[in-house]
């Protein structure tokens, strides 16, 4: 049974963007830098957080690598919608403004 983070789970780690896996990495070795200092200096409580941020390091580079080489798909970003598009009606009522302009 693994202790690992919940929130990386591969499940969720599927729905990341390149960026934010990259974001997630550099947290992780952070904390594990902190762990690693704290337990030296004998302030540690916990050591298995240690192997579980391991973990965590080690699935964020799987994903990655996995994407690098095209085993698990990248989510698609979402678009937005920048205008709406004109109905006929509204169209026709643009051109026909448009000509009395003219005129």
């Amino acid at each position: 049974m693994a202790i690992g983070t919940k929130t990386l789970a591969p499940s969720e780690l599927d729905t990341f963007e390149d960026q934010r896996l990259v974001e997630e990495l550099r947290k992780a070795k952070e904390e594990l830098f902190n762990l690693r200092f704290q337990s030296a200096t004998g302030q540690l409580d916990s050591h298995g957080r240690i192997r579980a941020v391991k973990r965590d390091i080690a699935r964020l580079y799987t994903v990655i690598r996995e994407r690098e080489l095209g085993i698990r798909a990248t989510p698609t970003p979402v678009e937005k919608a920048t205008k709406a598009r004109k109905t006929n009606a509204a169209k026709s009522d643009d051109d026909a403004a448009a000509k009395e302009e003219a005129e």
